[in-house]
């Protein structure tokens, strides 16, 4: 085998391996950063596995059950089979209602409930924002 044979093999190698070591220090990465969504009945059933890891957590707005408090508001999800209560520190999002289809992300509580910092509403591919009147609506400067 010639010099310059052997410098590119040992130079393709050298990539090759350069490549692997950035694929798995990119999923060690990302694997930290994964959330993960569960129906209420789930997030239930695997509340003693799931410990105190942060993972998201879909339902509906029980009606009747939201109470604001001072760090936020308390509420109740179900996913029709079963009832979670959720502690939400910060103000919750402007579509936030009874019957709403939420996804909370947080982890459980110390208590029985799910104690949440961040509430998404979830809607379908028709949602319309508010319409803004343009007479009213600030000027960019």
């Amino acid at each position: 085998m010639t010099d310059r044979k052997r410098r590119r093999s040992l130079f393709a190698v050298g990539l090759c391996v350069v490549a692997v070591v950035a694929v798995v220090i990119l999923g060690f990465v990302l694997s930290g950063n994964v959330v993960y969504y569960r129906t209420v009945t789930e997030a239930v059933n695997n509340r003693v596995s799931q410990g105190d890891a942060r993972f998201r957590i879909a339902g509906a707005v029980v009606p009747g059950s939201v109470v604001e408090t001072k760090s936020g508001v308390d509420f109740a999800i179900t996913d029709g089979k079963s009832t979670v209560m959720v502690a939400h520190k910060g103000d919750p999002p402007e579509l936030f209602k009874a019957n709403a289809p939420v996804v909370c992300e947080g982890l459980w509580g110390k208590g029985k409930d799910f104690d949440s910092d961040r509430i998404m509403i979830r809607h379908g591919n028709e949602y319309q924002p508010p319409k803004v009147d343009a007479d009213r609506a600030p000027k960019a400067s």
